[in-house]
């Protein structure tokens, strides 16, 4: 599972109000699919940029994932250093693009159902509870020192 922060976050909301707001979306596309619409957030890219550096590997995403080498200096490398950068696995890159990780799922607003990966309005709703779930565990990571506030402060009334 991906390592929550909030840029990650940021990334996975901004990807999912740009689809609900109408942006070019073919999931047949490496520039315009689900992973192809988050790289354009993440990297400041356009479609057809990334469509060029994705097509100098072999595969879909998820085969683009499996296969990334940091070493080979390939362009689709600099497009899987970045999305792993914000913290996605290589199975997160998979999950993404076909809208299948079962903690997403269980979660989704009205309760579990399968998505399907080519459906706009399905990456929204997946988009948004990922980072809904990422978000809930960032925060049961951050320690607040409460010891502090149980001691009695000595308040006067007037």
């Amino acid at each position: 599972m991906a390592q929550p922060n909030i840029e990650l976050i940021a990334a996975l909301r901004e990807t999912a109000k740009r689809l609900k707001n109408g942006a070019p979306y073919a999931w047949g596309n490496h520039g315009t699919c689900n992973c192809g619409n988050l790289l354009q957030v993440v990297t400041n890219l356009s479609k057809d940029d990334i469509l060029y550096y994705a097509q100098t590997g072999i595969g879909e995403w998820t085969e683009l994932a499996e296969e990334y080498c940091v070493v080979s200096n390939a362009p689709v490398a600099m497009l899987i250093t970045r999305l792993l950068e914000k913290g996605l696995t290589p199975t997160d890159i998979h999950n993404i693009e076909y809208l299948q990780d079962r903690d997403v799922l269980d979660r989704l607003p009205g309760g579990f159902r399968w998505l399907k990966r080519n459906q706009r309005d399905d990456v929204v709703v997946y988009l948004e509870t990922f980072a809904t779930l990422l978000e809930d565990k960032l925060l049961q990571q951050v320690e607040v020192p409460y010891k502090q506030w149980l001691q009695p402060v000595g308040l006067t009334y007037s």
